[in-house]
């Protein structure tokens, strides 16, 4: 292929093992790619198609890389390469990409990959020395290609990449393994049966910790926090216990690099043999295999890989001759970037702290999050309180508030149980407030909440009505008489007006001087100083599984559909939904709908299907706007289509709030709840009855006092000041948004802004 000494040319790969979410990553490079002005080739088989050459780097075009997002794998291929290990080899390929004009490489793959290519990069000027030495190469290649820039994102299920909150895939395969917790566990309850689950990880334990903690195993073996030699008594101790408490199954999560604390292997066959030895147990072994790597792609394994991917390519078009290779990643749901070498480095240095047994280490090296993590699962599998508090136990009532969110059962069983791990008496309040108003209060034990963890729906109840003043009398009168010490809420926007509105009241009523904790649970994701609430990311995957059936539907005709989610006055469902289903244009009520708006994207949408599209998808907001409605916008699309499409509305509605918590909202949950009920329990012990809600500084969870609350919301919206996710908007047009019409809009997709009488508007 001759170069072409114009425009910037990168190259992308997937390299190691596949896993979701790595095409997502290869559209966004491709896609931010063309929009930027450059040319982008993909190079297929990973370094194995870099040291072929030929038709395995091929350009890529913008439809190349349609229709993938949902899809598994990695639709260009990944293979193990010796010919790559081999200095040959790897001058082979430097010669095949410098012939293509690529001097730029966005990399998707493991350490093993980032590590080879940082090692070309290293090697990159020496090849080319030695290629215009022996002719394989011109002077003006030489000189144009000097070095090598290099931007790697990690895609592995393993999440064991230092540098990066999560790697792309393992959000996906958490999915998989927690589902079959689930499966798993109805079948374990019905026959009072222990299940043995095996799962993938190499020597990271971060799969088997959080399934464990997503599926309310009993017990779990990882490399970096390893058991005694003693630890089947341990173990069948810990089960024993749960039986006794009212639990009918036992699940047992074993990591495939599990080992005991003096470094020997622990296996699945010993699990079983010891509960059904010591136990009398029947107990059956599940090598979940490789369901754990396939499959269709999390939301955020699509949202998460298309946002690094879109700052790999910013990135590469940047560098520089002297610029420094890193690792794209996210940390708290920002992008961030690391120097590549220092996070493989760093990566490898917690497996050699396993082998050296400096397993403190080795889980502090994984982050704060893990050890904590594994803190509050051992919190919660133990049957039984392990503080023995002075005197009477301290009564902490547990109340929802506000719409339902999935999750919600997920936090009140976190809470139950953290909170007999303290020593507390758990109160469940039925009903909401108004349930609190009418005496709706009993106590839970740890076995009233068995099975709680993997439940949708509330099974406390939950109102959206805020109590009024003459309400709170009764409320009041509720905690005298059931002797409540300190309230843990849980809940939406109502949850924090209705806590808000006791404190006020305090001098009125006594009763409400009690330490009180909120917890963040709305599906709109609408609440302040943290980034994702309960329910958030379960009511995603629904609204973004109803989209990609909705494209599938509509593959046999030329049409357009437009699809309302839900999110009141916050558009997060229905920017990140469109995002990870790749939706050519999202109406949001932060940025409103205008008749130009209209007009142009009406334009955009005709000459698309003009130019040979099949398909457009549009996503709205419910309270996008007062009079542009999804009904209103399907028929006015429809009335100007000229017969080139027909337009079809979905409203997607209340199945957003009913499923199954997905893991990230189980895992929220649990730390949340671990979160409220420490805060409860230092208020108790102190003596205080201060109010706090749950949110999020030097990126960590912290307990906020409430009178810091107005500063965080806007009380007109009734969402943050602050949402992370707005920033997206551009991210989501240098991918989704291309101009169809003869006449350019002036602008790049990722810079279309307007002006309007609210400040900076963006249309994605």
């Amino acid at each position: 292929m001759p170069e072409n000494s114009n425009p910037t040319r990168i190259g992308v790969l997937t390299s190691g093992g596949d896993a979701p979410g790595m095409n997502a990553a290869l559209r966004a490079v491709v896609r931010s790619g063309l929009n930027a002005g450059a040319e982008v080739y993909a190079i297929y088989e990973g370094w194995q198609g870099a040291v072929t050459g030929g038709d395995y780097i091929k350009p890529m075009g913008w439809e190349d890389v349609s229709g993938i997002l949902q899809r598994g794998g990695t639709v260009i291929g990944t293979a193990r390469c010796a010919e790559f290990r081999e200095v040959e080899g790897r001058r082979t390929a430097v010669r095949n990409l410098v012939n293509v004009g690529i001097d730029r490489l966005a990399v998707i793959g493991g350490d093993g990959s980032l590590r080879g290519a940082d090692e070309l990069r290293e090697e990159w000027p020496q090849f080319i020395d030695e290629l215009l030495a022996a002719g394989e190469i011109s002077q003006e290649t030489a000189t144009r290609h000097p070095k090598l820039m290099l931007a790697g994102l990690v895609g592995s299920i393993d999440n064991d990449m230092v540098g990066t909150d999560m790697t792309i895939g393992a959000d996906s395969a958490l999915h998989r393994i927690t589902d079959a917790i689930d499966a798993i566990t109805s079948t374990a309850a019905s026959h009072q049966r222990a299940f043995i689950i095996e799962v993938m990880g190499r020597d990271c334990g971060y799969l088997a910790l959080m399934s464990a903690l997503a599926g309310g195993a009993d017990y779990v073996f990882i490399p970096e926090l390893p058991p005694g030699p003693d630890w089947p008594e341990e173990m069948c101790s810990v089960i024993e216990r749960a039986r006794a408490a009212g639990r009918r199954d036992s699940i047992i999560v074993v990591a495939e690099g599990a080992r005991d604390s003096s470094g020997e292997k622990i296996t699945c066959d010993q699990v079983r043999s010891a509960v059904q030895d010591r136990l009398g147990q029947d107990a059956r072994i599940t090598d979940l295999g490789h369901v754990q790597r396939g499959g269709t792609p999390s939301a955020y394994d699509r949202w998460m890989a298309s946002v690094v991917g879109v700052a790999a390519t910013d990135e590469l078009l940047s560098a520089g001759p002297d610029s420094e290779p890193g690792v794209i990643g996210v940390h708290h749901n920002q992008v961030v970037k690391r120097p590549l070498m220092q996070a493989v480095q760093q990566t490898r240095r917690i497996g050699e702290l396993v082998s050296e047994r400096r397993y403190e280490e080795a889980a502090e090296a994984r982050g704060s999050s893990f050890a904590r993590s594994m803190e509050i699962f051992h919190a919660i599998s133990e049957a039984g309180p392990t503080v023995c508090p002075e005197g009477a136990a301290k009564r902490i009532g547990v109340i929802h508030a506000g719409g339902l969110a999935p999750g919600m059962n997920t936090a009140v069983w976190a809470a139950v149980r953290l909170g007999i791990d303290r020593g507390h008496q758990m109160v469940g309040i039925n009903g909401g407030f108004p349930g609190f108003k009418r005496g709706r209060v009993a106590d839970l034990e740890w076995g009233d909440v068995e099975g709680w963890v993997s439940r949708g729906g509330a099974e406390l109840g939950t109102r959206r009505a805020i109590p009024t003043v003459d309400d709170l009398y009764e409320i009041g009168r509720t905690i005298e008489n059931t002797r409540l010490d300190a309230l843990l809420v849980i809940g939406g926007y109502a949850a924090y007006e209705s806590v808000r509105l006791m404190v006020t009241e305090r001098k009125r009523y006594p009763a409400f001087r009690i330490p009180i904790a909120l917890l963040p649970a709305s599906i709109d994701n609408n609440l302040p100083s943290w980034k994702m609430s309960i329910g958030a990311d379960s009511a995603l995957g629904v609204a973004t599984e109803a989209l990609d059936r909705v494209k599938q539907s509509a593959s046999a005709h030329r049409r357009c559909f437009v699809v309302e989610t839900m999110g009141r006055n916050c558009g997060f469902l229905a920017q990140m939904s469109g995002l990870a289903a790749g939706a050519e244009r999202v109406y949001l009520n932060e940025d409103g709908i205008d008749i130009a708006t209209l007009e142009e994207d009406i334009r955009q949408m005709r000459a698309a299907f003009e130019q040979g599209r099949r398909f457009y998808l549009v996503v709205r907001n419910e309270e996008a706007n007062e009079y542009y409605t999804t009904d209103v916008l399907a028929r006015l699309f429809e009335a100007e289509s000229n017969d080139l499409y027909d337009v079809r509305s979905l409203i997607i509605g209340h199945v957003q709030e009913g499923p199954l918590p997905s893991p990230f909202d189980r895992m929220t949950a649990a730390r949340l709840a671990s979160g409220g009920i420490g805060f409860l329990t230092e208020q108790l012990e102190a003596g205080r009855s201060d109010v706090a809600f749950a949110g999020e500084a030097d990126k960590s969870l912290v307990m906020l006092p409430l009178n810091e609350l107005a500063a965080h919301i806007d009380e007109n919206t009734r969402r943050p000041v602050d949402q992370w996710w707005h920033e997206l908007r551009a991210t989501a047009a240098k991918i989704n948004e291309r101009s169809f019409t003869d006449t350019p809009l002036g602008t790049a997709p990722g810079e279309r802004l307007a002006q309007n009488g609210e400040g900076r508007k963006f249309r994605a």
